[in-house]
């Protein structure tokens, strides 16, 4: 990690990037990190309208834009958690989509989380606490995520004494909360929430504090609640709206059962959930009810691998949703996963829509005076991205990113995949750090016989999680390739393969310069 000075003043913002890109370089090979498709897209859809709202309102200036990672990551344990990392990267717990009720209650956590960000708290706790180092903060945030797994793989990161007393400053000072809320409360209508979700949300908070903090509702400790705080809020709503809950939507009820399927693998909750929608109390149930529980049991089903419980589940969730197009599409989804997994790639390819409703984008990139990518979803300056030269020039769409990568996974099933490399290569154009994307873009290439532009593509996925020495050894098998075969090689494939490696080997020297200063 790097020098940051005496720690007497704020970071810079170039700093806390670096700081945060330290911190989820470890996450990313944290075992909880997930990628689902389908619950990024719906959080980082939530986020993106907050983020949207916060530039609006001034609170997201052009340089954190530019500068910070914005970055989401998902985990799926079932703890009640979410936290803001330093330099823009956000962390949202499948046990906190799982118990909200509503979109909007999941969007209060995630613009209080939001305001931290913009409003710099870590930076500036860090200023105010002089001397405190940076690597004594990032091994106590790697702790304290690691805790509710393994309480002696949290103290071994902490590493005693001195880390220890640090622990208790890492939550946010009863200002910086406060302004959270306040700030993230001013997002909520901007963005097309209730703000009533942030009153909802802590009402089951204050009441989870009450009667049941057993260590499932971390939120609980890293954001403290106070009576001062719940009144403010609960004042900022309309006399006349108090009263009304958010009201939820078929979707969130469906990304809240799948988050709930995920994150609990007993064998056991699975064939419970699985065959509740055969009890006789279903009817007598409400819409969004039955709903969940259709999606849950579909999922539950396709786990235990009973595949004629999971297609009569999915059978009656398509029925039940046919007339709500966002919830219909999560469910033809669902049902085309089912077969995916079921070893019916042709009925799986059937079962896609035909067509899909587009989700929220981020602002179209921008290119800088260098030929870099850079935008509200990509790195700052420091950053090596792919150049717009290394990647193909291709038409520009917009696909959902859920349905990009399942029907790639089930065209490469069939050996059908060549059609899908160039809306991939659009894809990783617009979003240089889907280490996924492009993993799945090797595999694409690969399968048509392209080794040589495989294993750039698998360089990247790795650049993209911070694994630089893994890149650069993909890189050089590329450039070996490309020795081999001599005069039929690609020359401008192999010339943007030298050319990216020397940027990787650039920021691998970086990494290894950050961490020689630190031990």
């Amino acid at each position: 990690m790097p020098t940051l000075g005496d720690g007497a003043s704020s970071l810079t913002t170039g700093e806390e990037r670096r700081l945060g890109d330290s911190i989820v370089r470890e996450l990313y090979r944290d075992p909880d990190y997930l990628d689902d498709p389908v619950l990024q897209e719906y959080v980082e859809g939530i986020w993106l309208h907050l983020q949207d709202a916060a530039r609006k309102n001034g609170e997201l200036s052009p340089e954190l834009e530019e500068r910070f990672a914005w970055t989401l990551l998902l985990g799926k344990d079932r703890q009640v958690n979410a936290f803001a990392l330093p330099g823009g990267y956000m962390g949202v717990y499948l046990g906190l989509i799982g118990v909200v009720s509503s979109g909007d209650e999941l969007a209060s956590v995630i613009a209080h989380e939001t305001s931290h960000i913009t409003q710099r708290h870590i930076a500036r706790m860090m200023a105010q606490q002089g001397k405190q180092t940076p690597l004594m903060l990032a091994s106590m945030l790697l702790g304290a995520l690691a805790a509710t797994r393994s309480p002696d793989a949290a103290m071994a990161i902490m590493m005693g004494g001195p880390a220890a007393v640090m622990q208790n400053q890492l939550n946010f000072s009863r200002a910086m909360e406060s302004e959270a809320d306040r700030m993230g409360y001013s997002l909520m209508s901007p963005a097309g929430f209730a703000p009533q979700g942030f009153v909802s949300m802590f009402g089951k908070l204050q009441q989870a504090s009450r009667l049941n903090d057993n260590g499932s509702w971390p939120y609980l400790r890293s954001h403290p609640l106070t009576t001062q705080r719940i009144a403010d809020m609960d004042s900022r709503i309309p006399p006349g709206k108090r009263a009304a809950e958010p009201v939820p939507t078929l979707e969130h009820v469906m990304m809240s059962a799948r988050a709930r399927v995920i994150s609990n693998p007993g064998v056991e909750v699975r064939r419970q959930w699985a065959t509740l929608p055969r009890s006789g109390s279903f009817s007598s149930l409400g819409q969004f009810e039955q709903v969940a529980q259709l999606y849950a049991a579909t999922l539950s089903a396709m786990y235990l691998r009973d595949w004629p419980l999971a297609r009569e589940m999915a059978q009656r969730l398509l029925a039940a949703t046919a007339g709500n197009a966002p919830a219909n599409i999560q469910a033809k989804w669902l049902n085309a996963e089912l077969e995916f997994k079921a070893d019916n790639p042709q009925g799986a390819l059937a079962a896609l829509p035909l067509q899909s409703v587009m989700a929220p984008q981020a602002a179209a990139p921008k290119v800088t005076a260098s030929g870099n990518l850079a935008g509200p979803r990509e790195a700052g300056p420091r950053e090596a991205g792919p150049s717009l030269a290394t990647i193909d020039v291709v038409e520009r769409v917009a696909p959902r990113r859920p349905e990009l990568l399942l029907k790639t996974e089930i065209l490469l099933r069939l050996n059908q995949a060549g059609s899908m490399a160039g809306p991939l290569q659009t894809w990783v154009t617009d979003h240089p750090r889907d280490g996924s994307a492009w993993q799945t873009l090797a595999r694409v290439w690969r399968s048509q016989g392209q080794e040589m532009r495989a294993l750039r593509a698998e360089a990247e996925a790795q650049v993209a999680h911070y694994d630089y020495a893994a890149a650069v050894d993909r890189f050089k098998a590329a450039q070996d390739l490309a020795r081999k075969a001599g005069a039929g090689a690609d020359y401008f494939e192999a010339s943007i393969i030298d050319t990216r490696l020397r940027a990787v080997e650039e920021l691998l020297r970086e990494q290894l310069r950050d961490k020689a200063i630190n031990k």
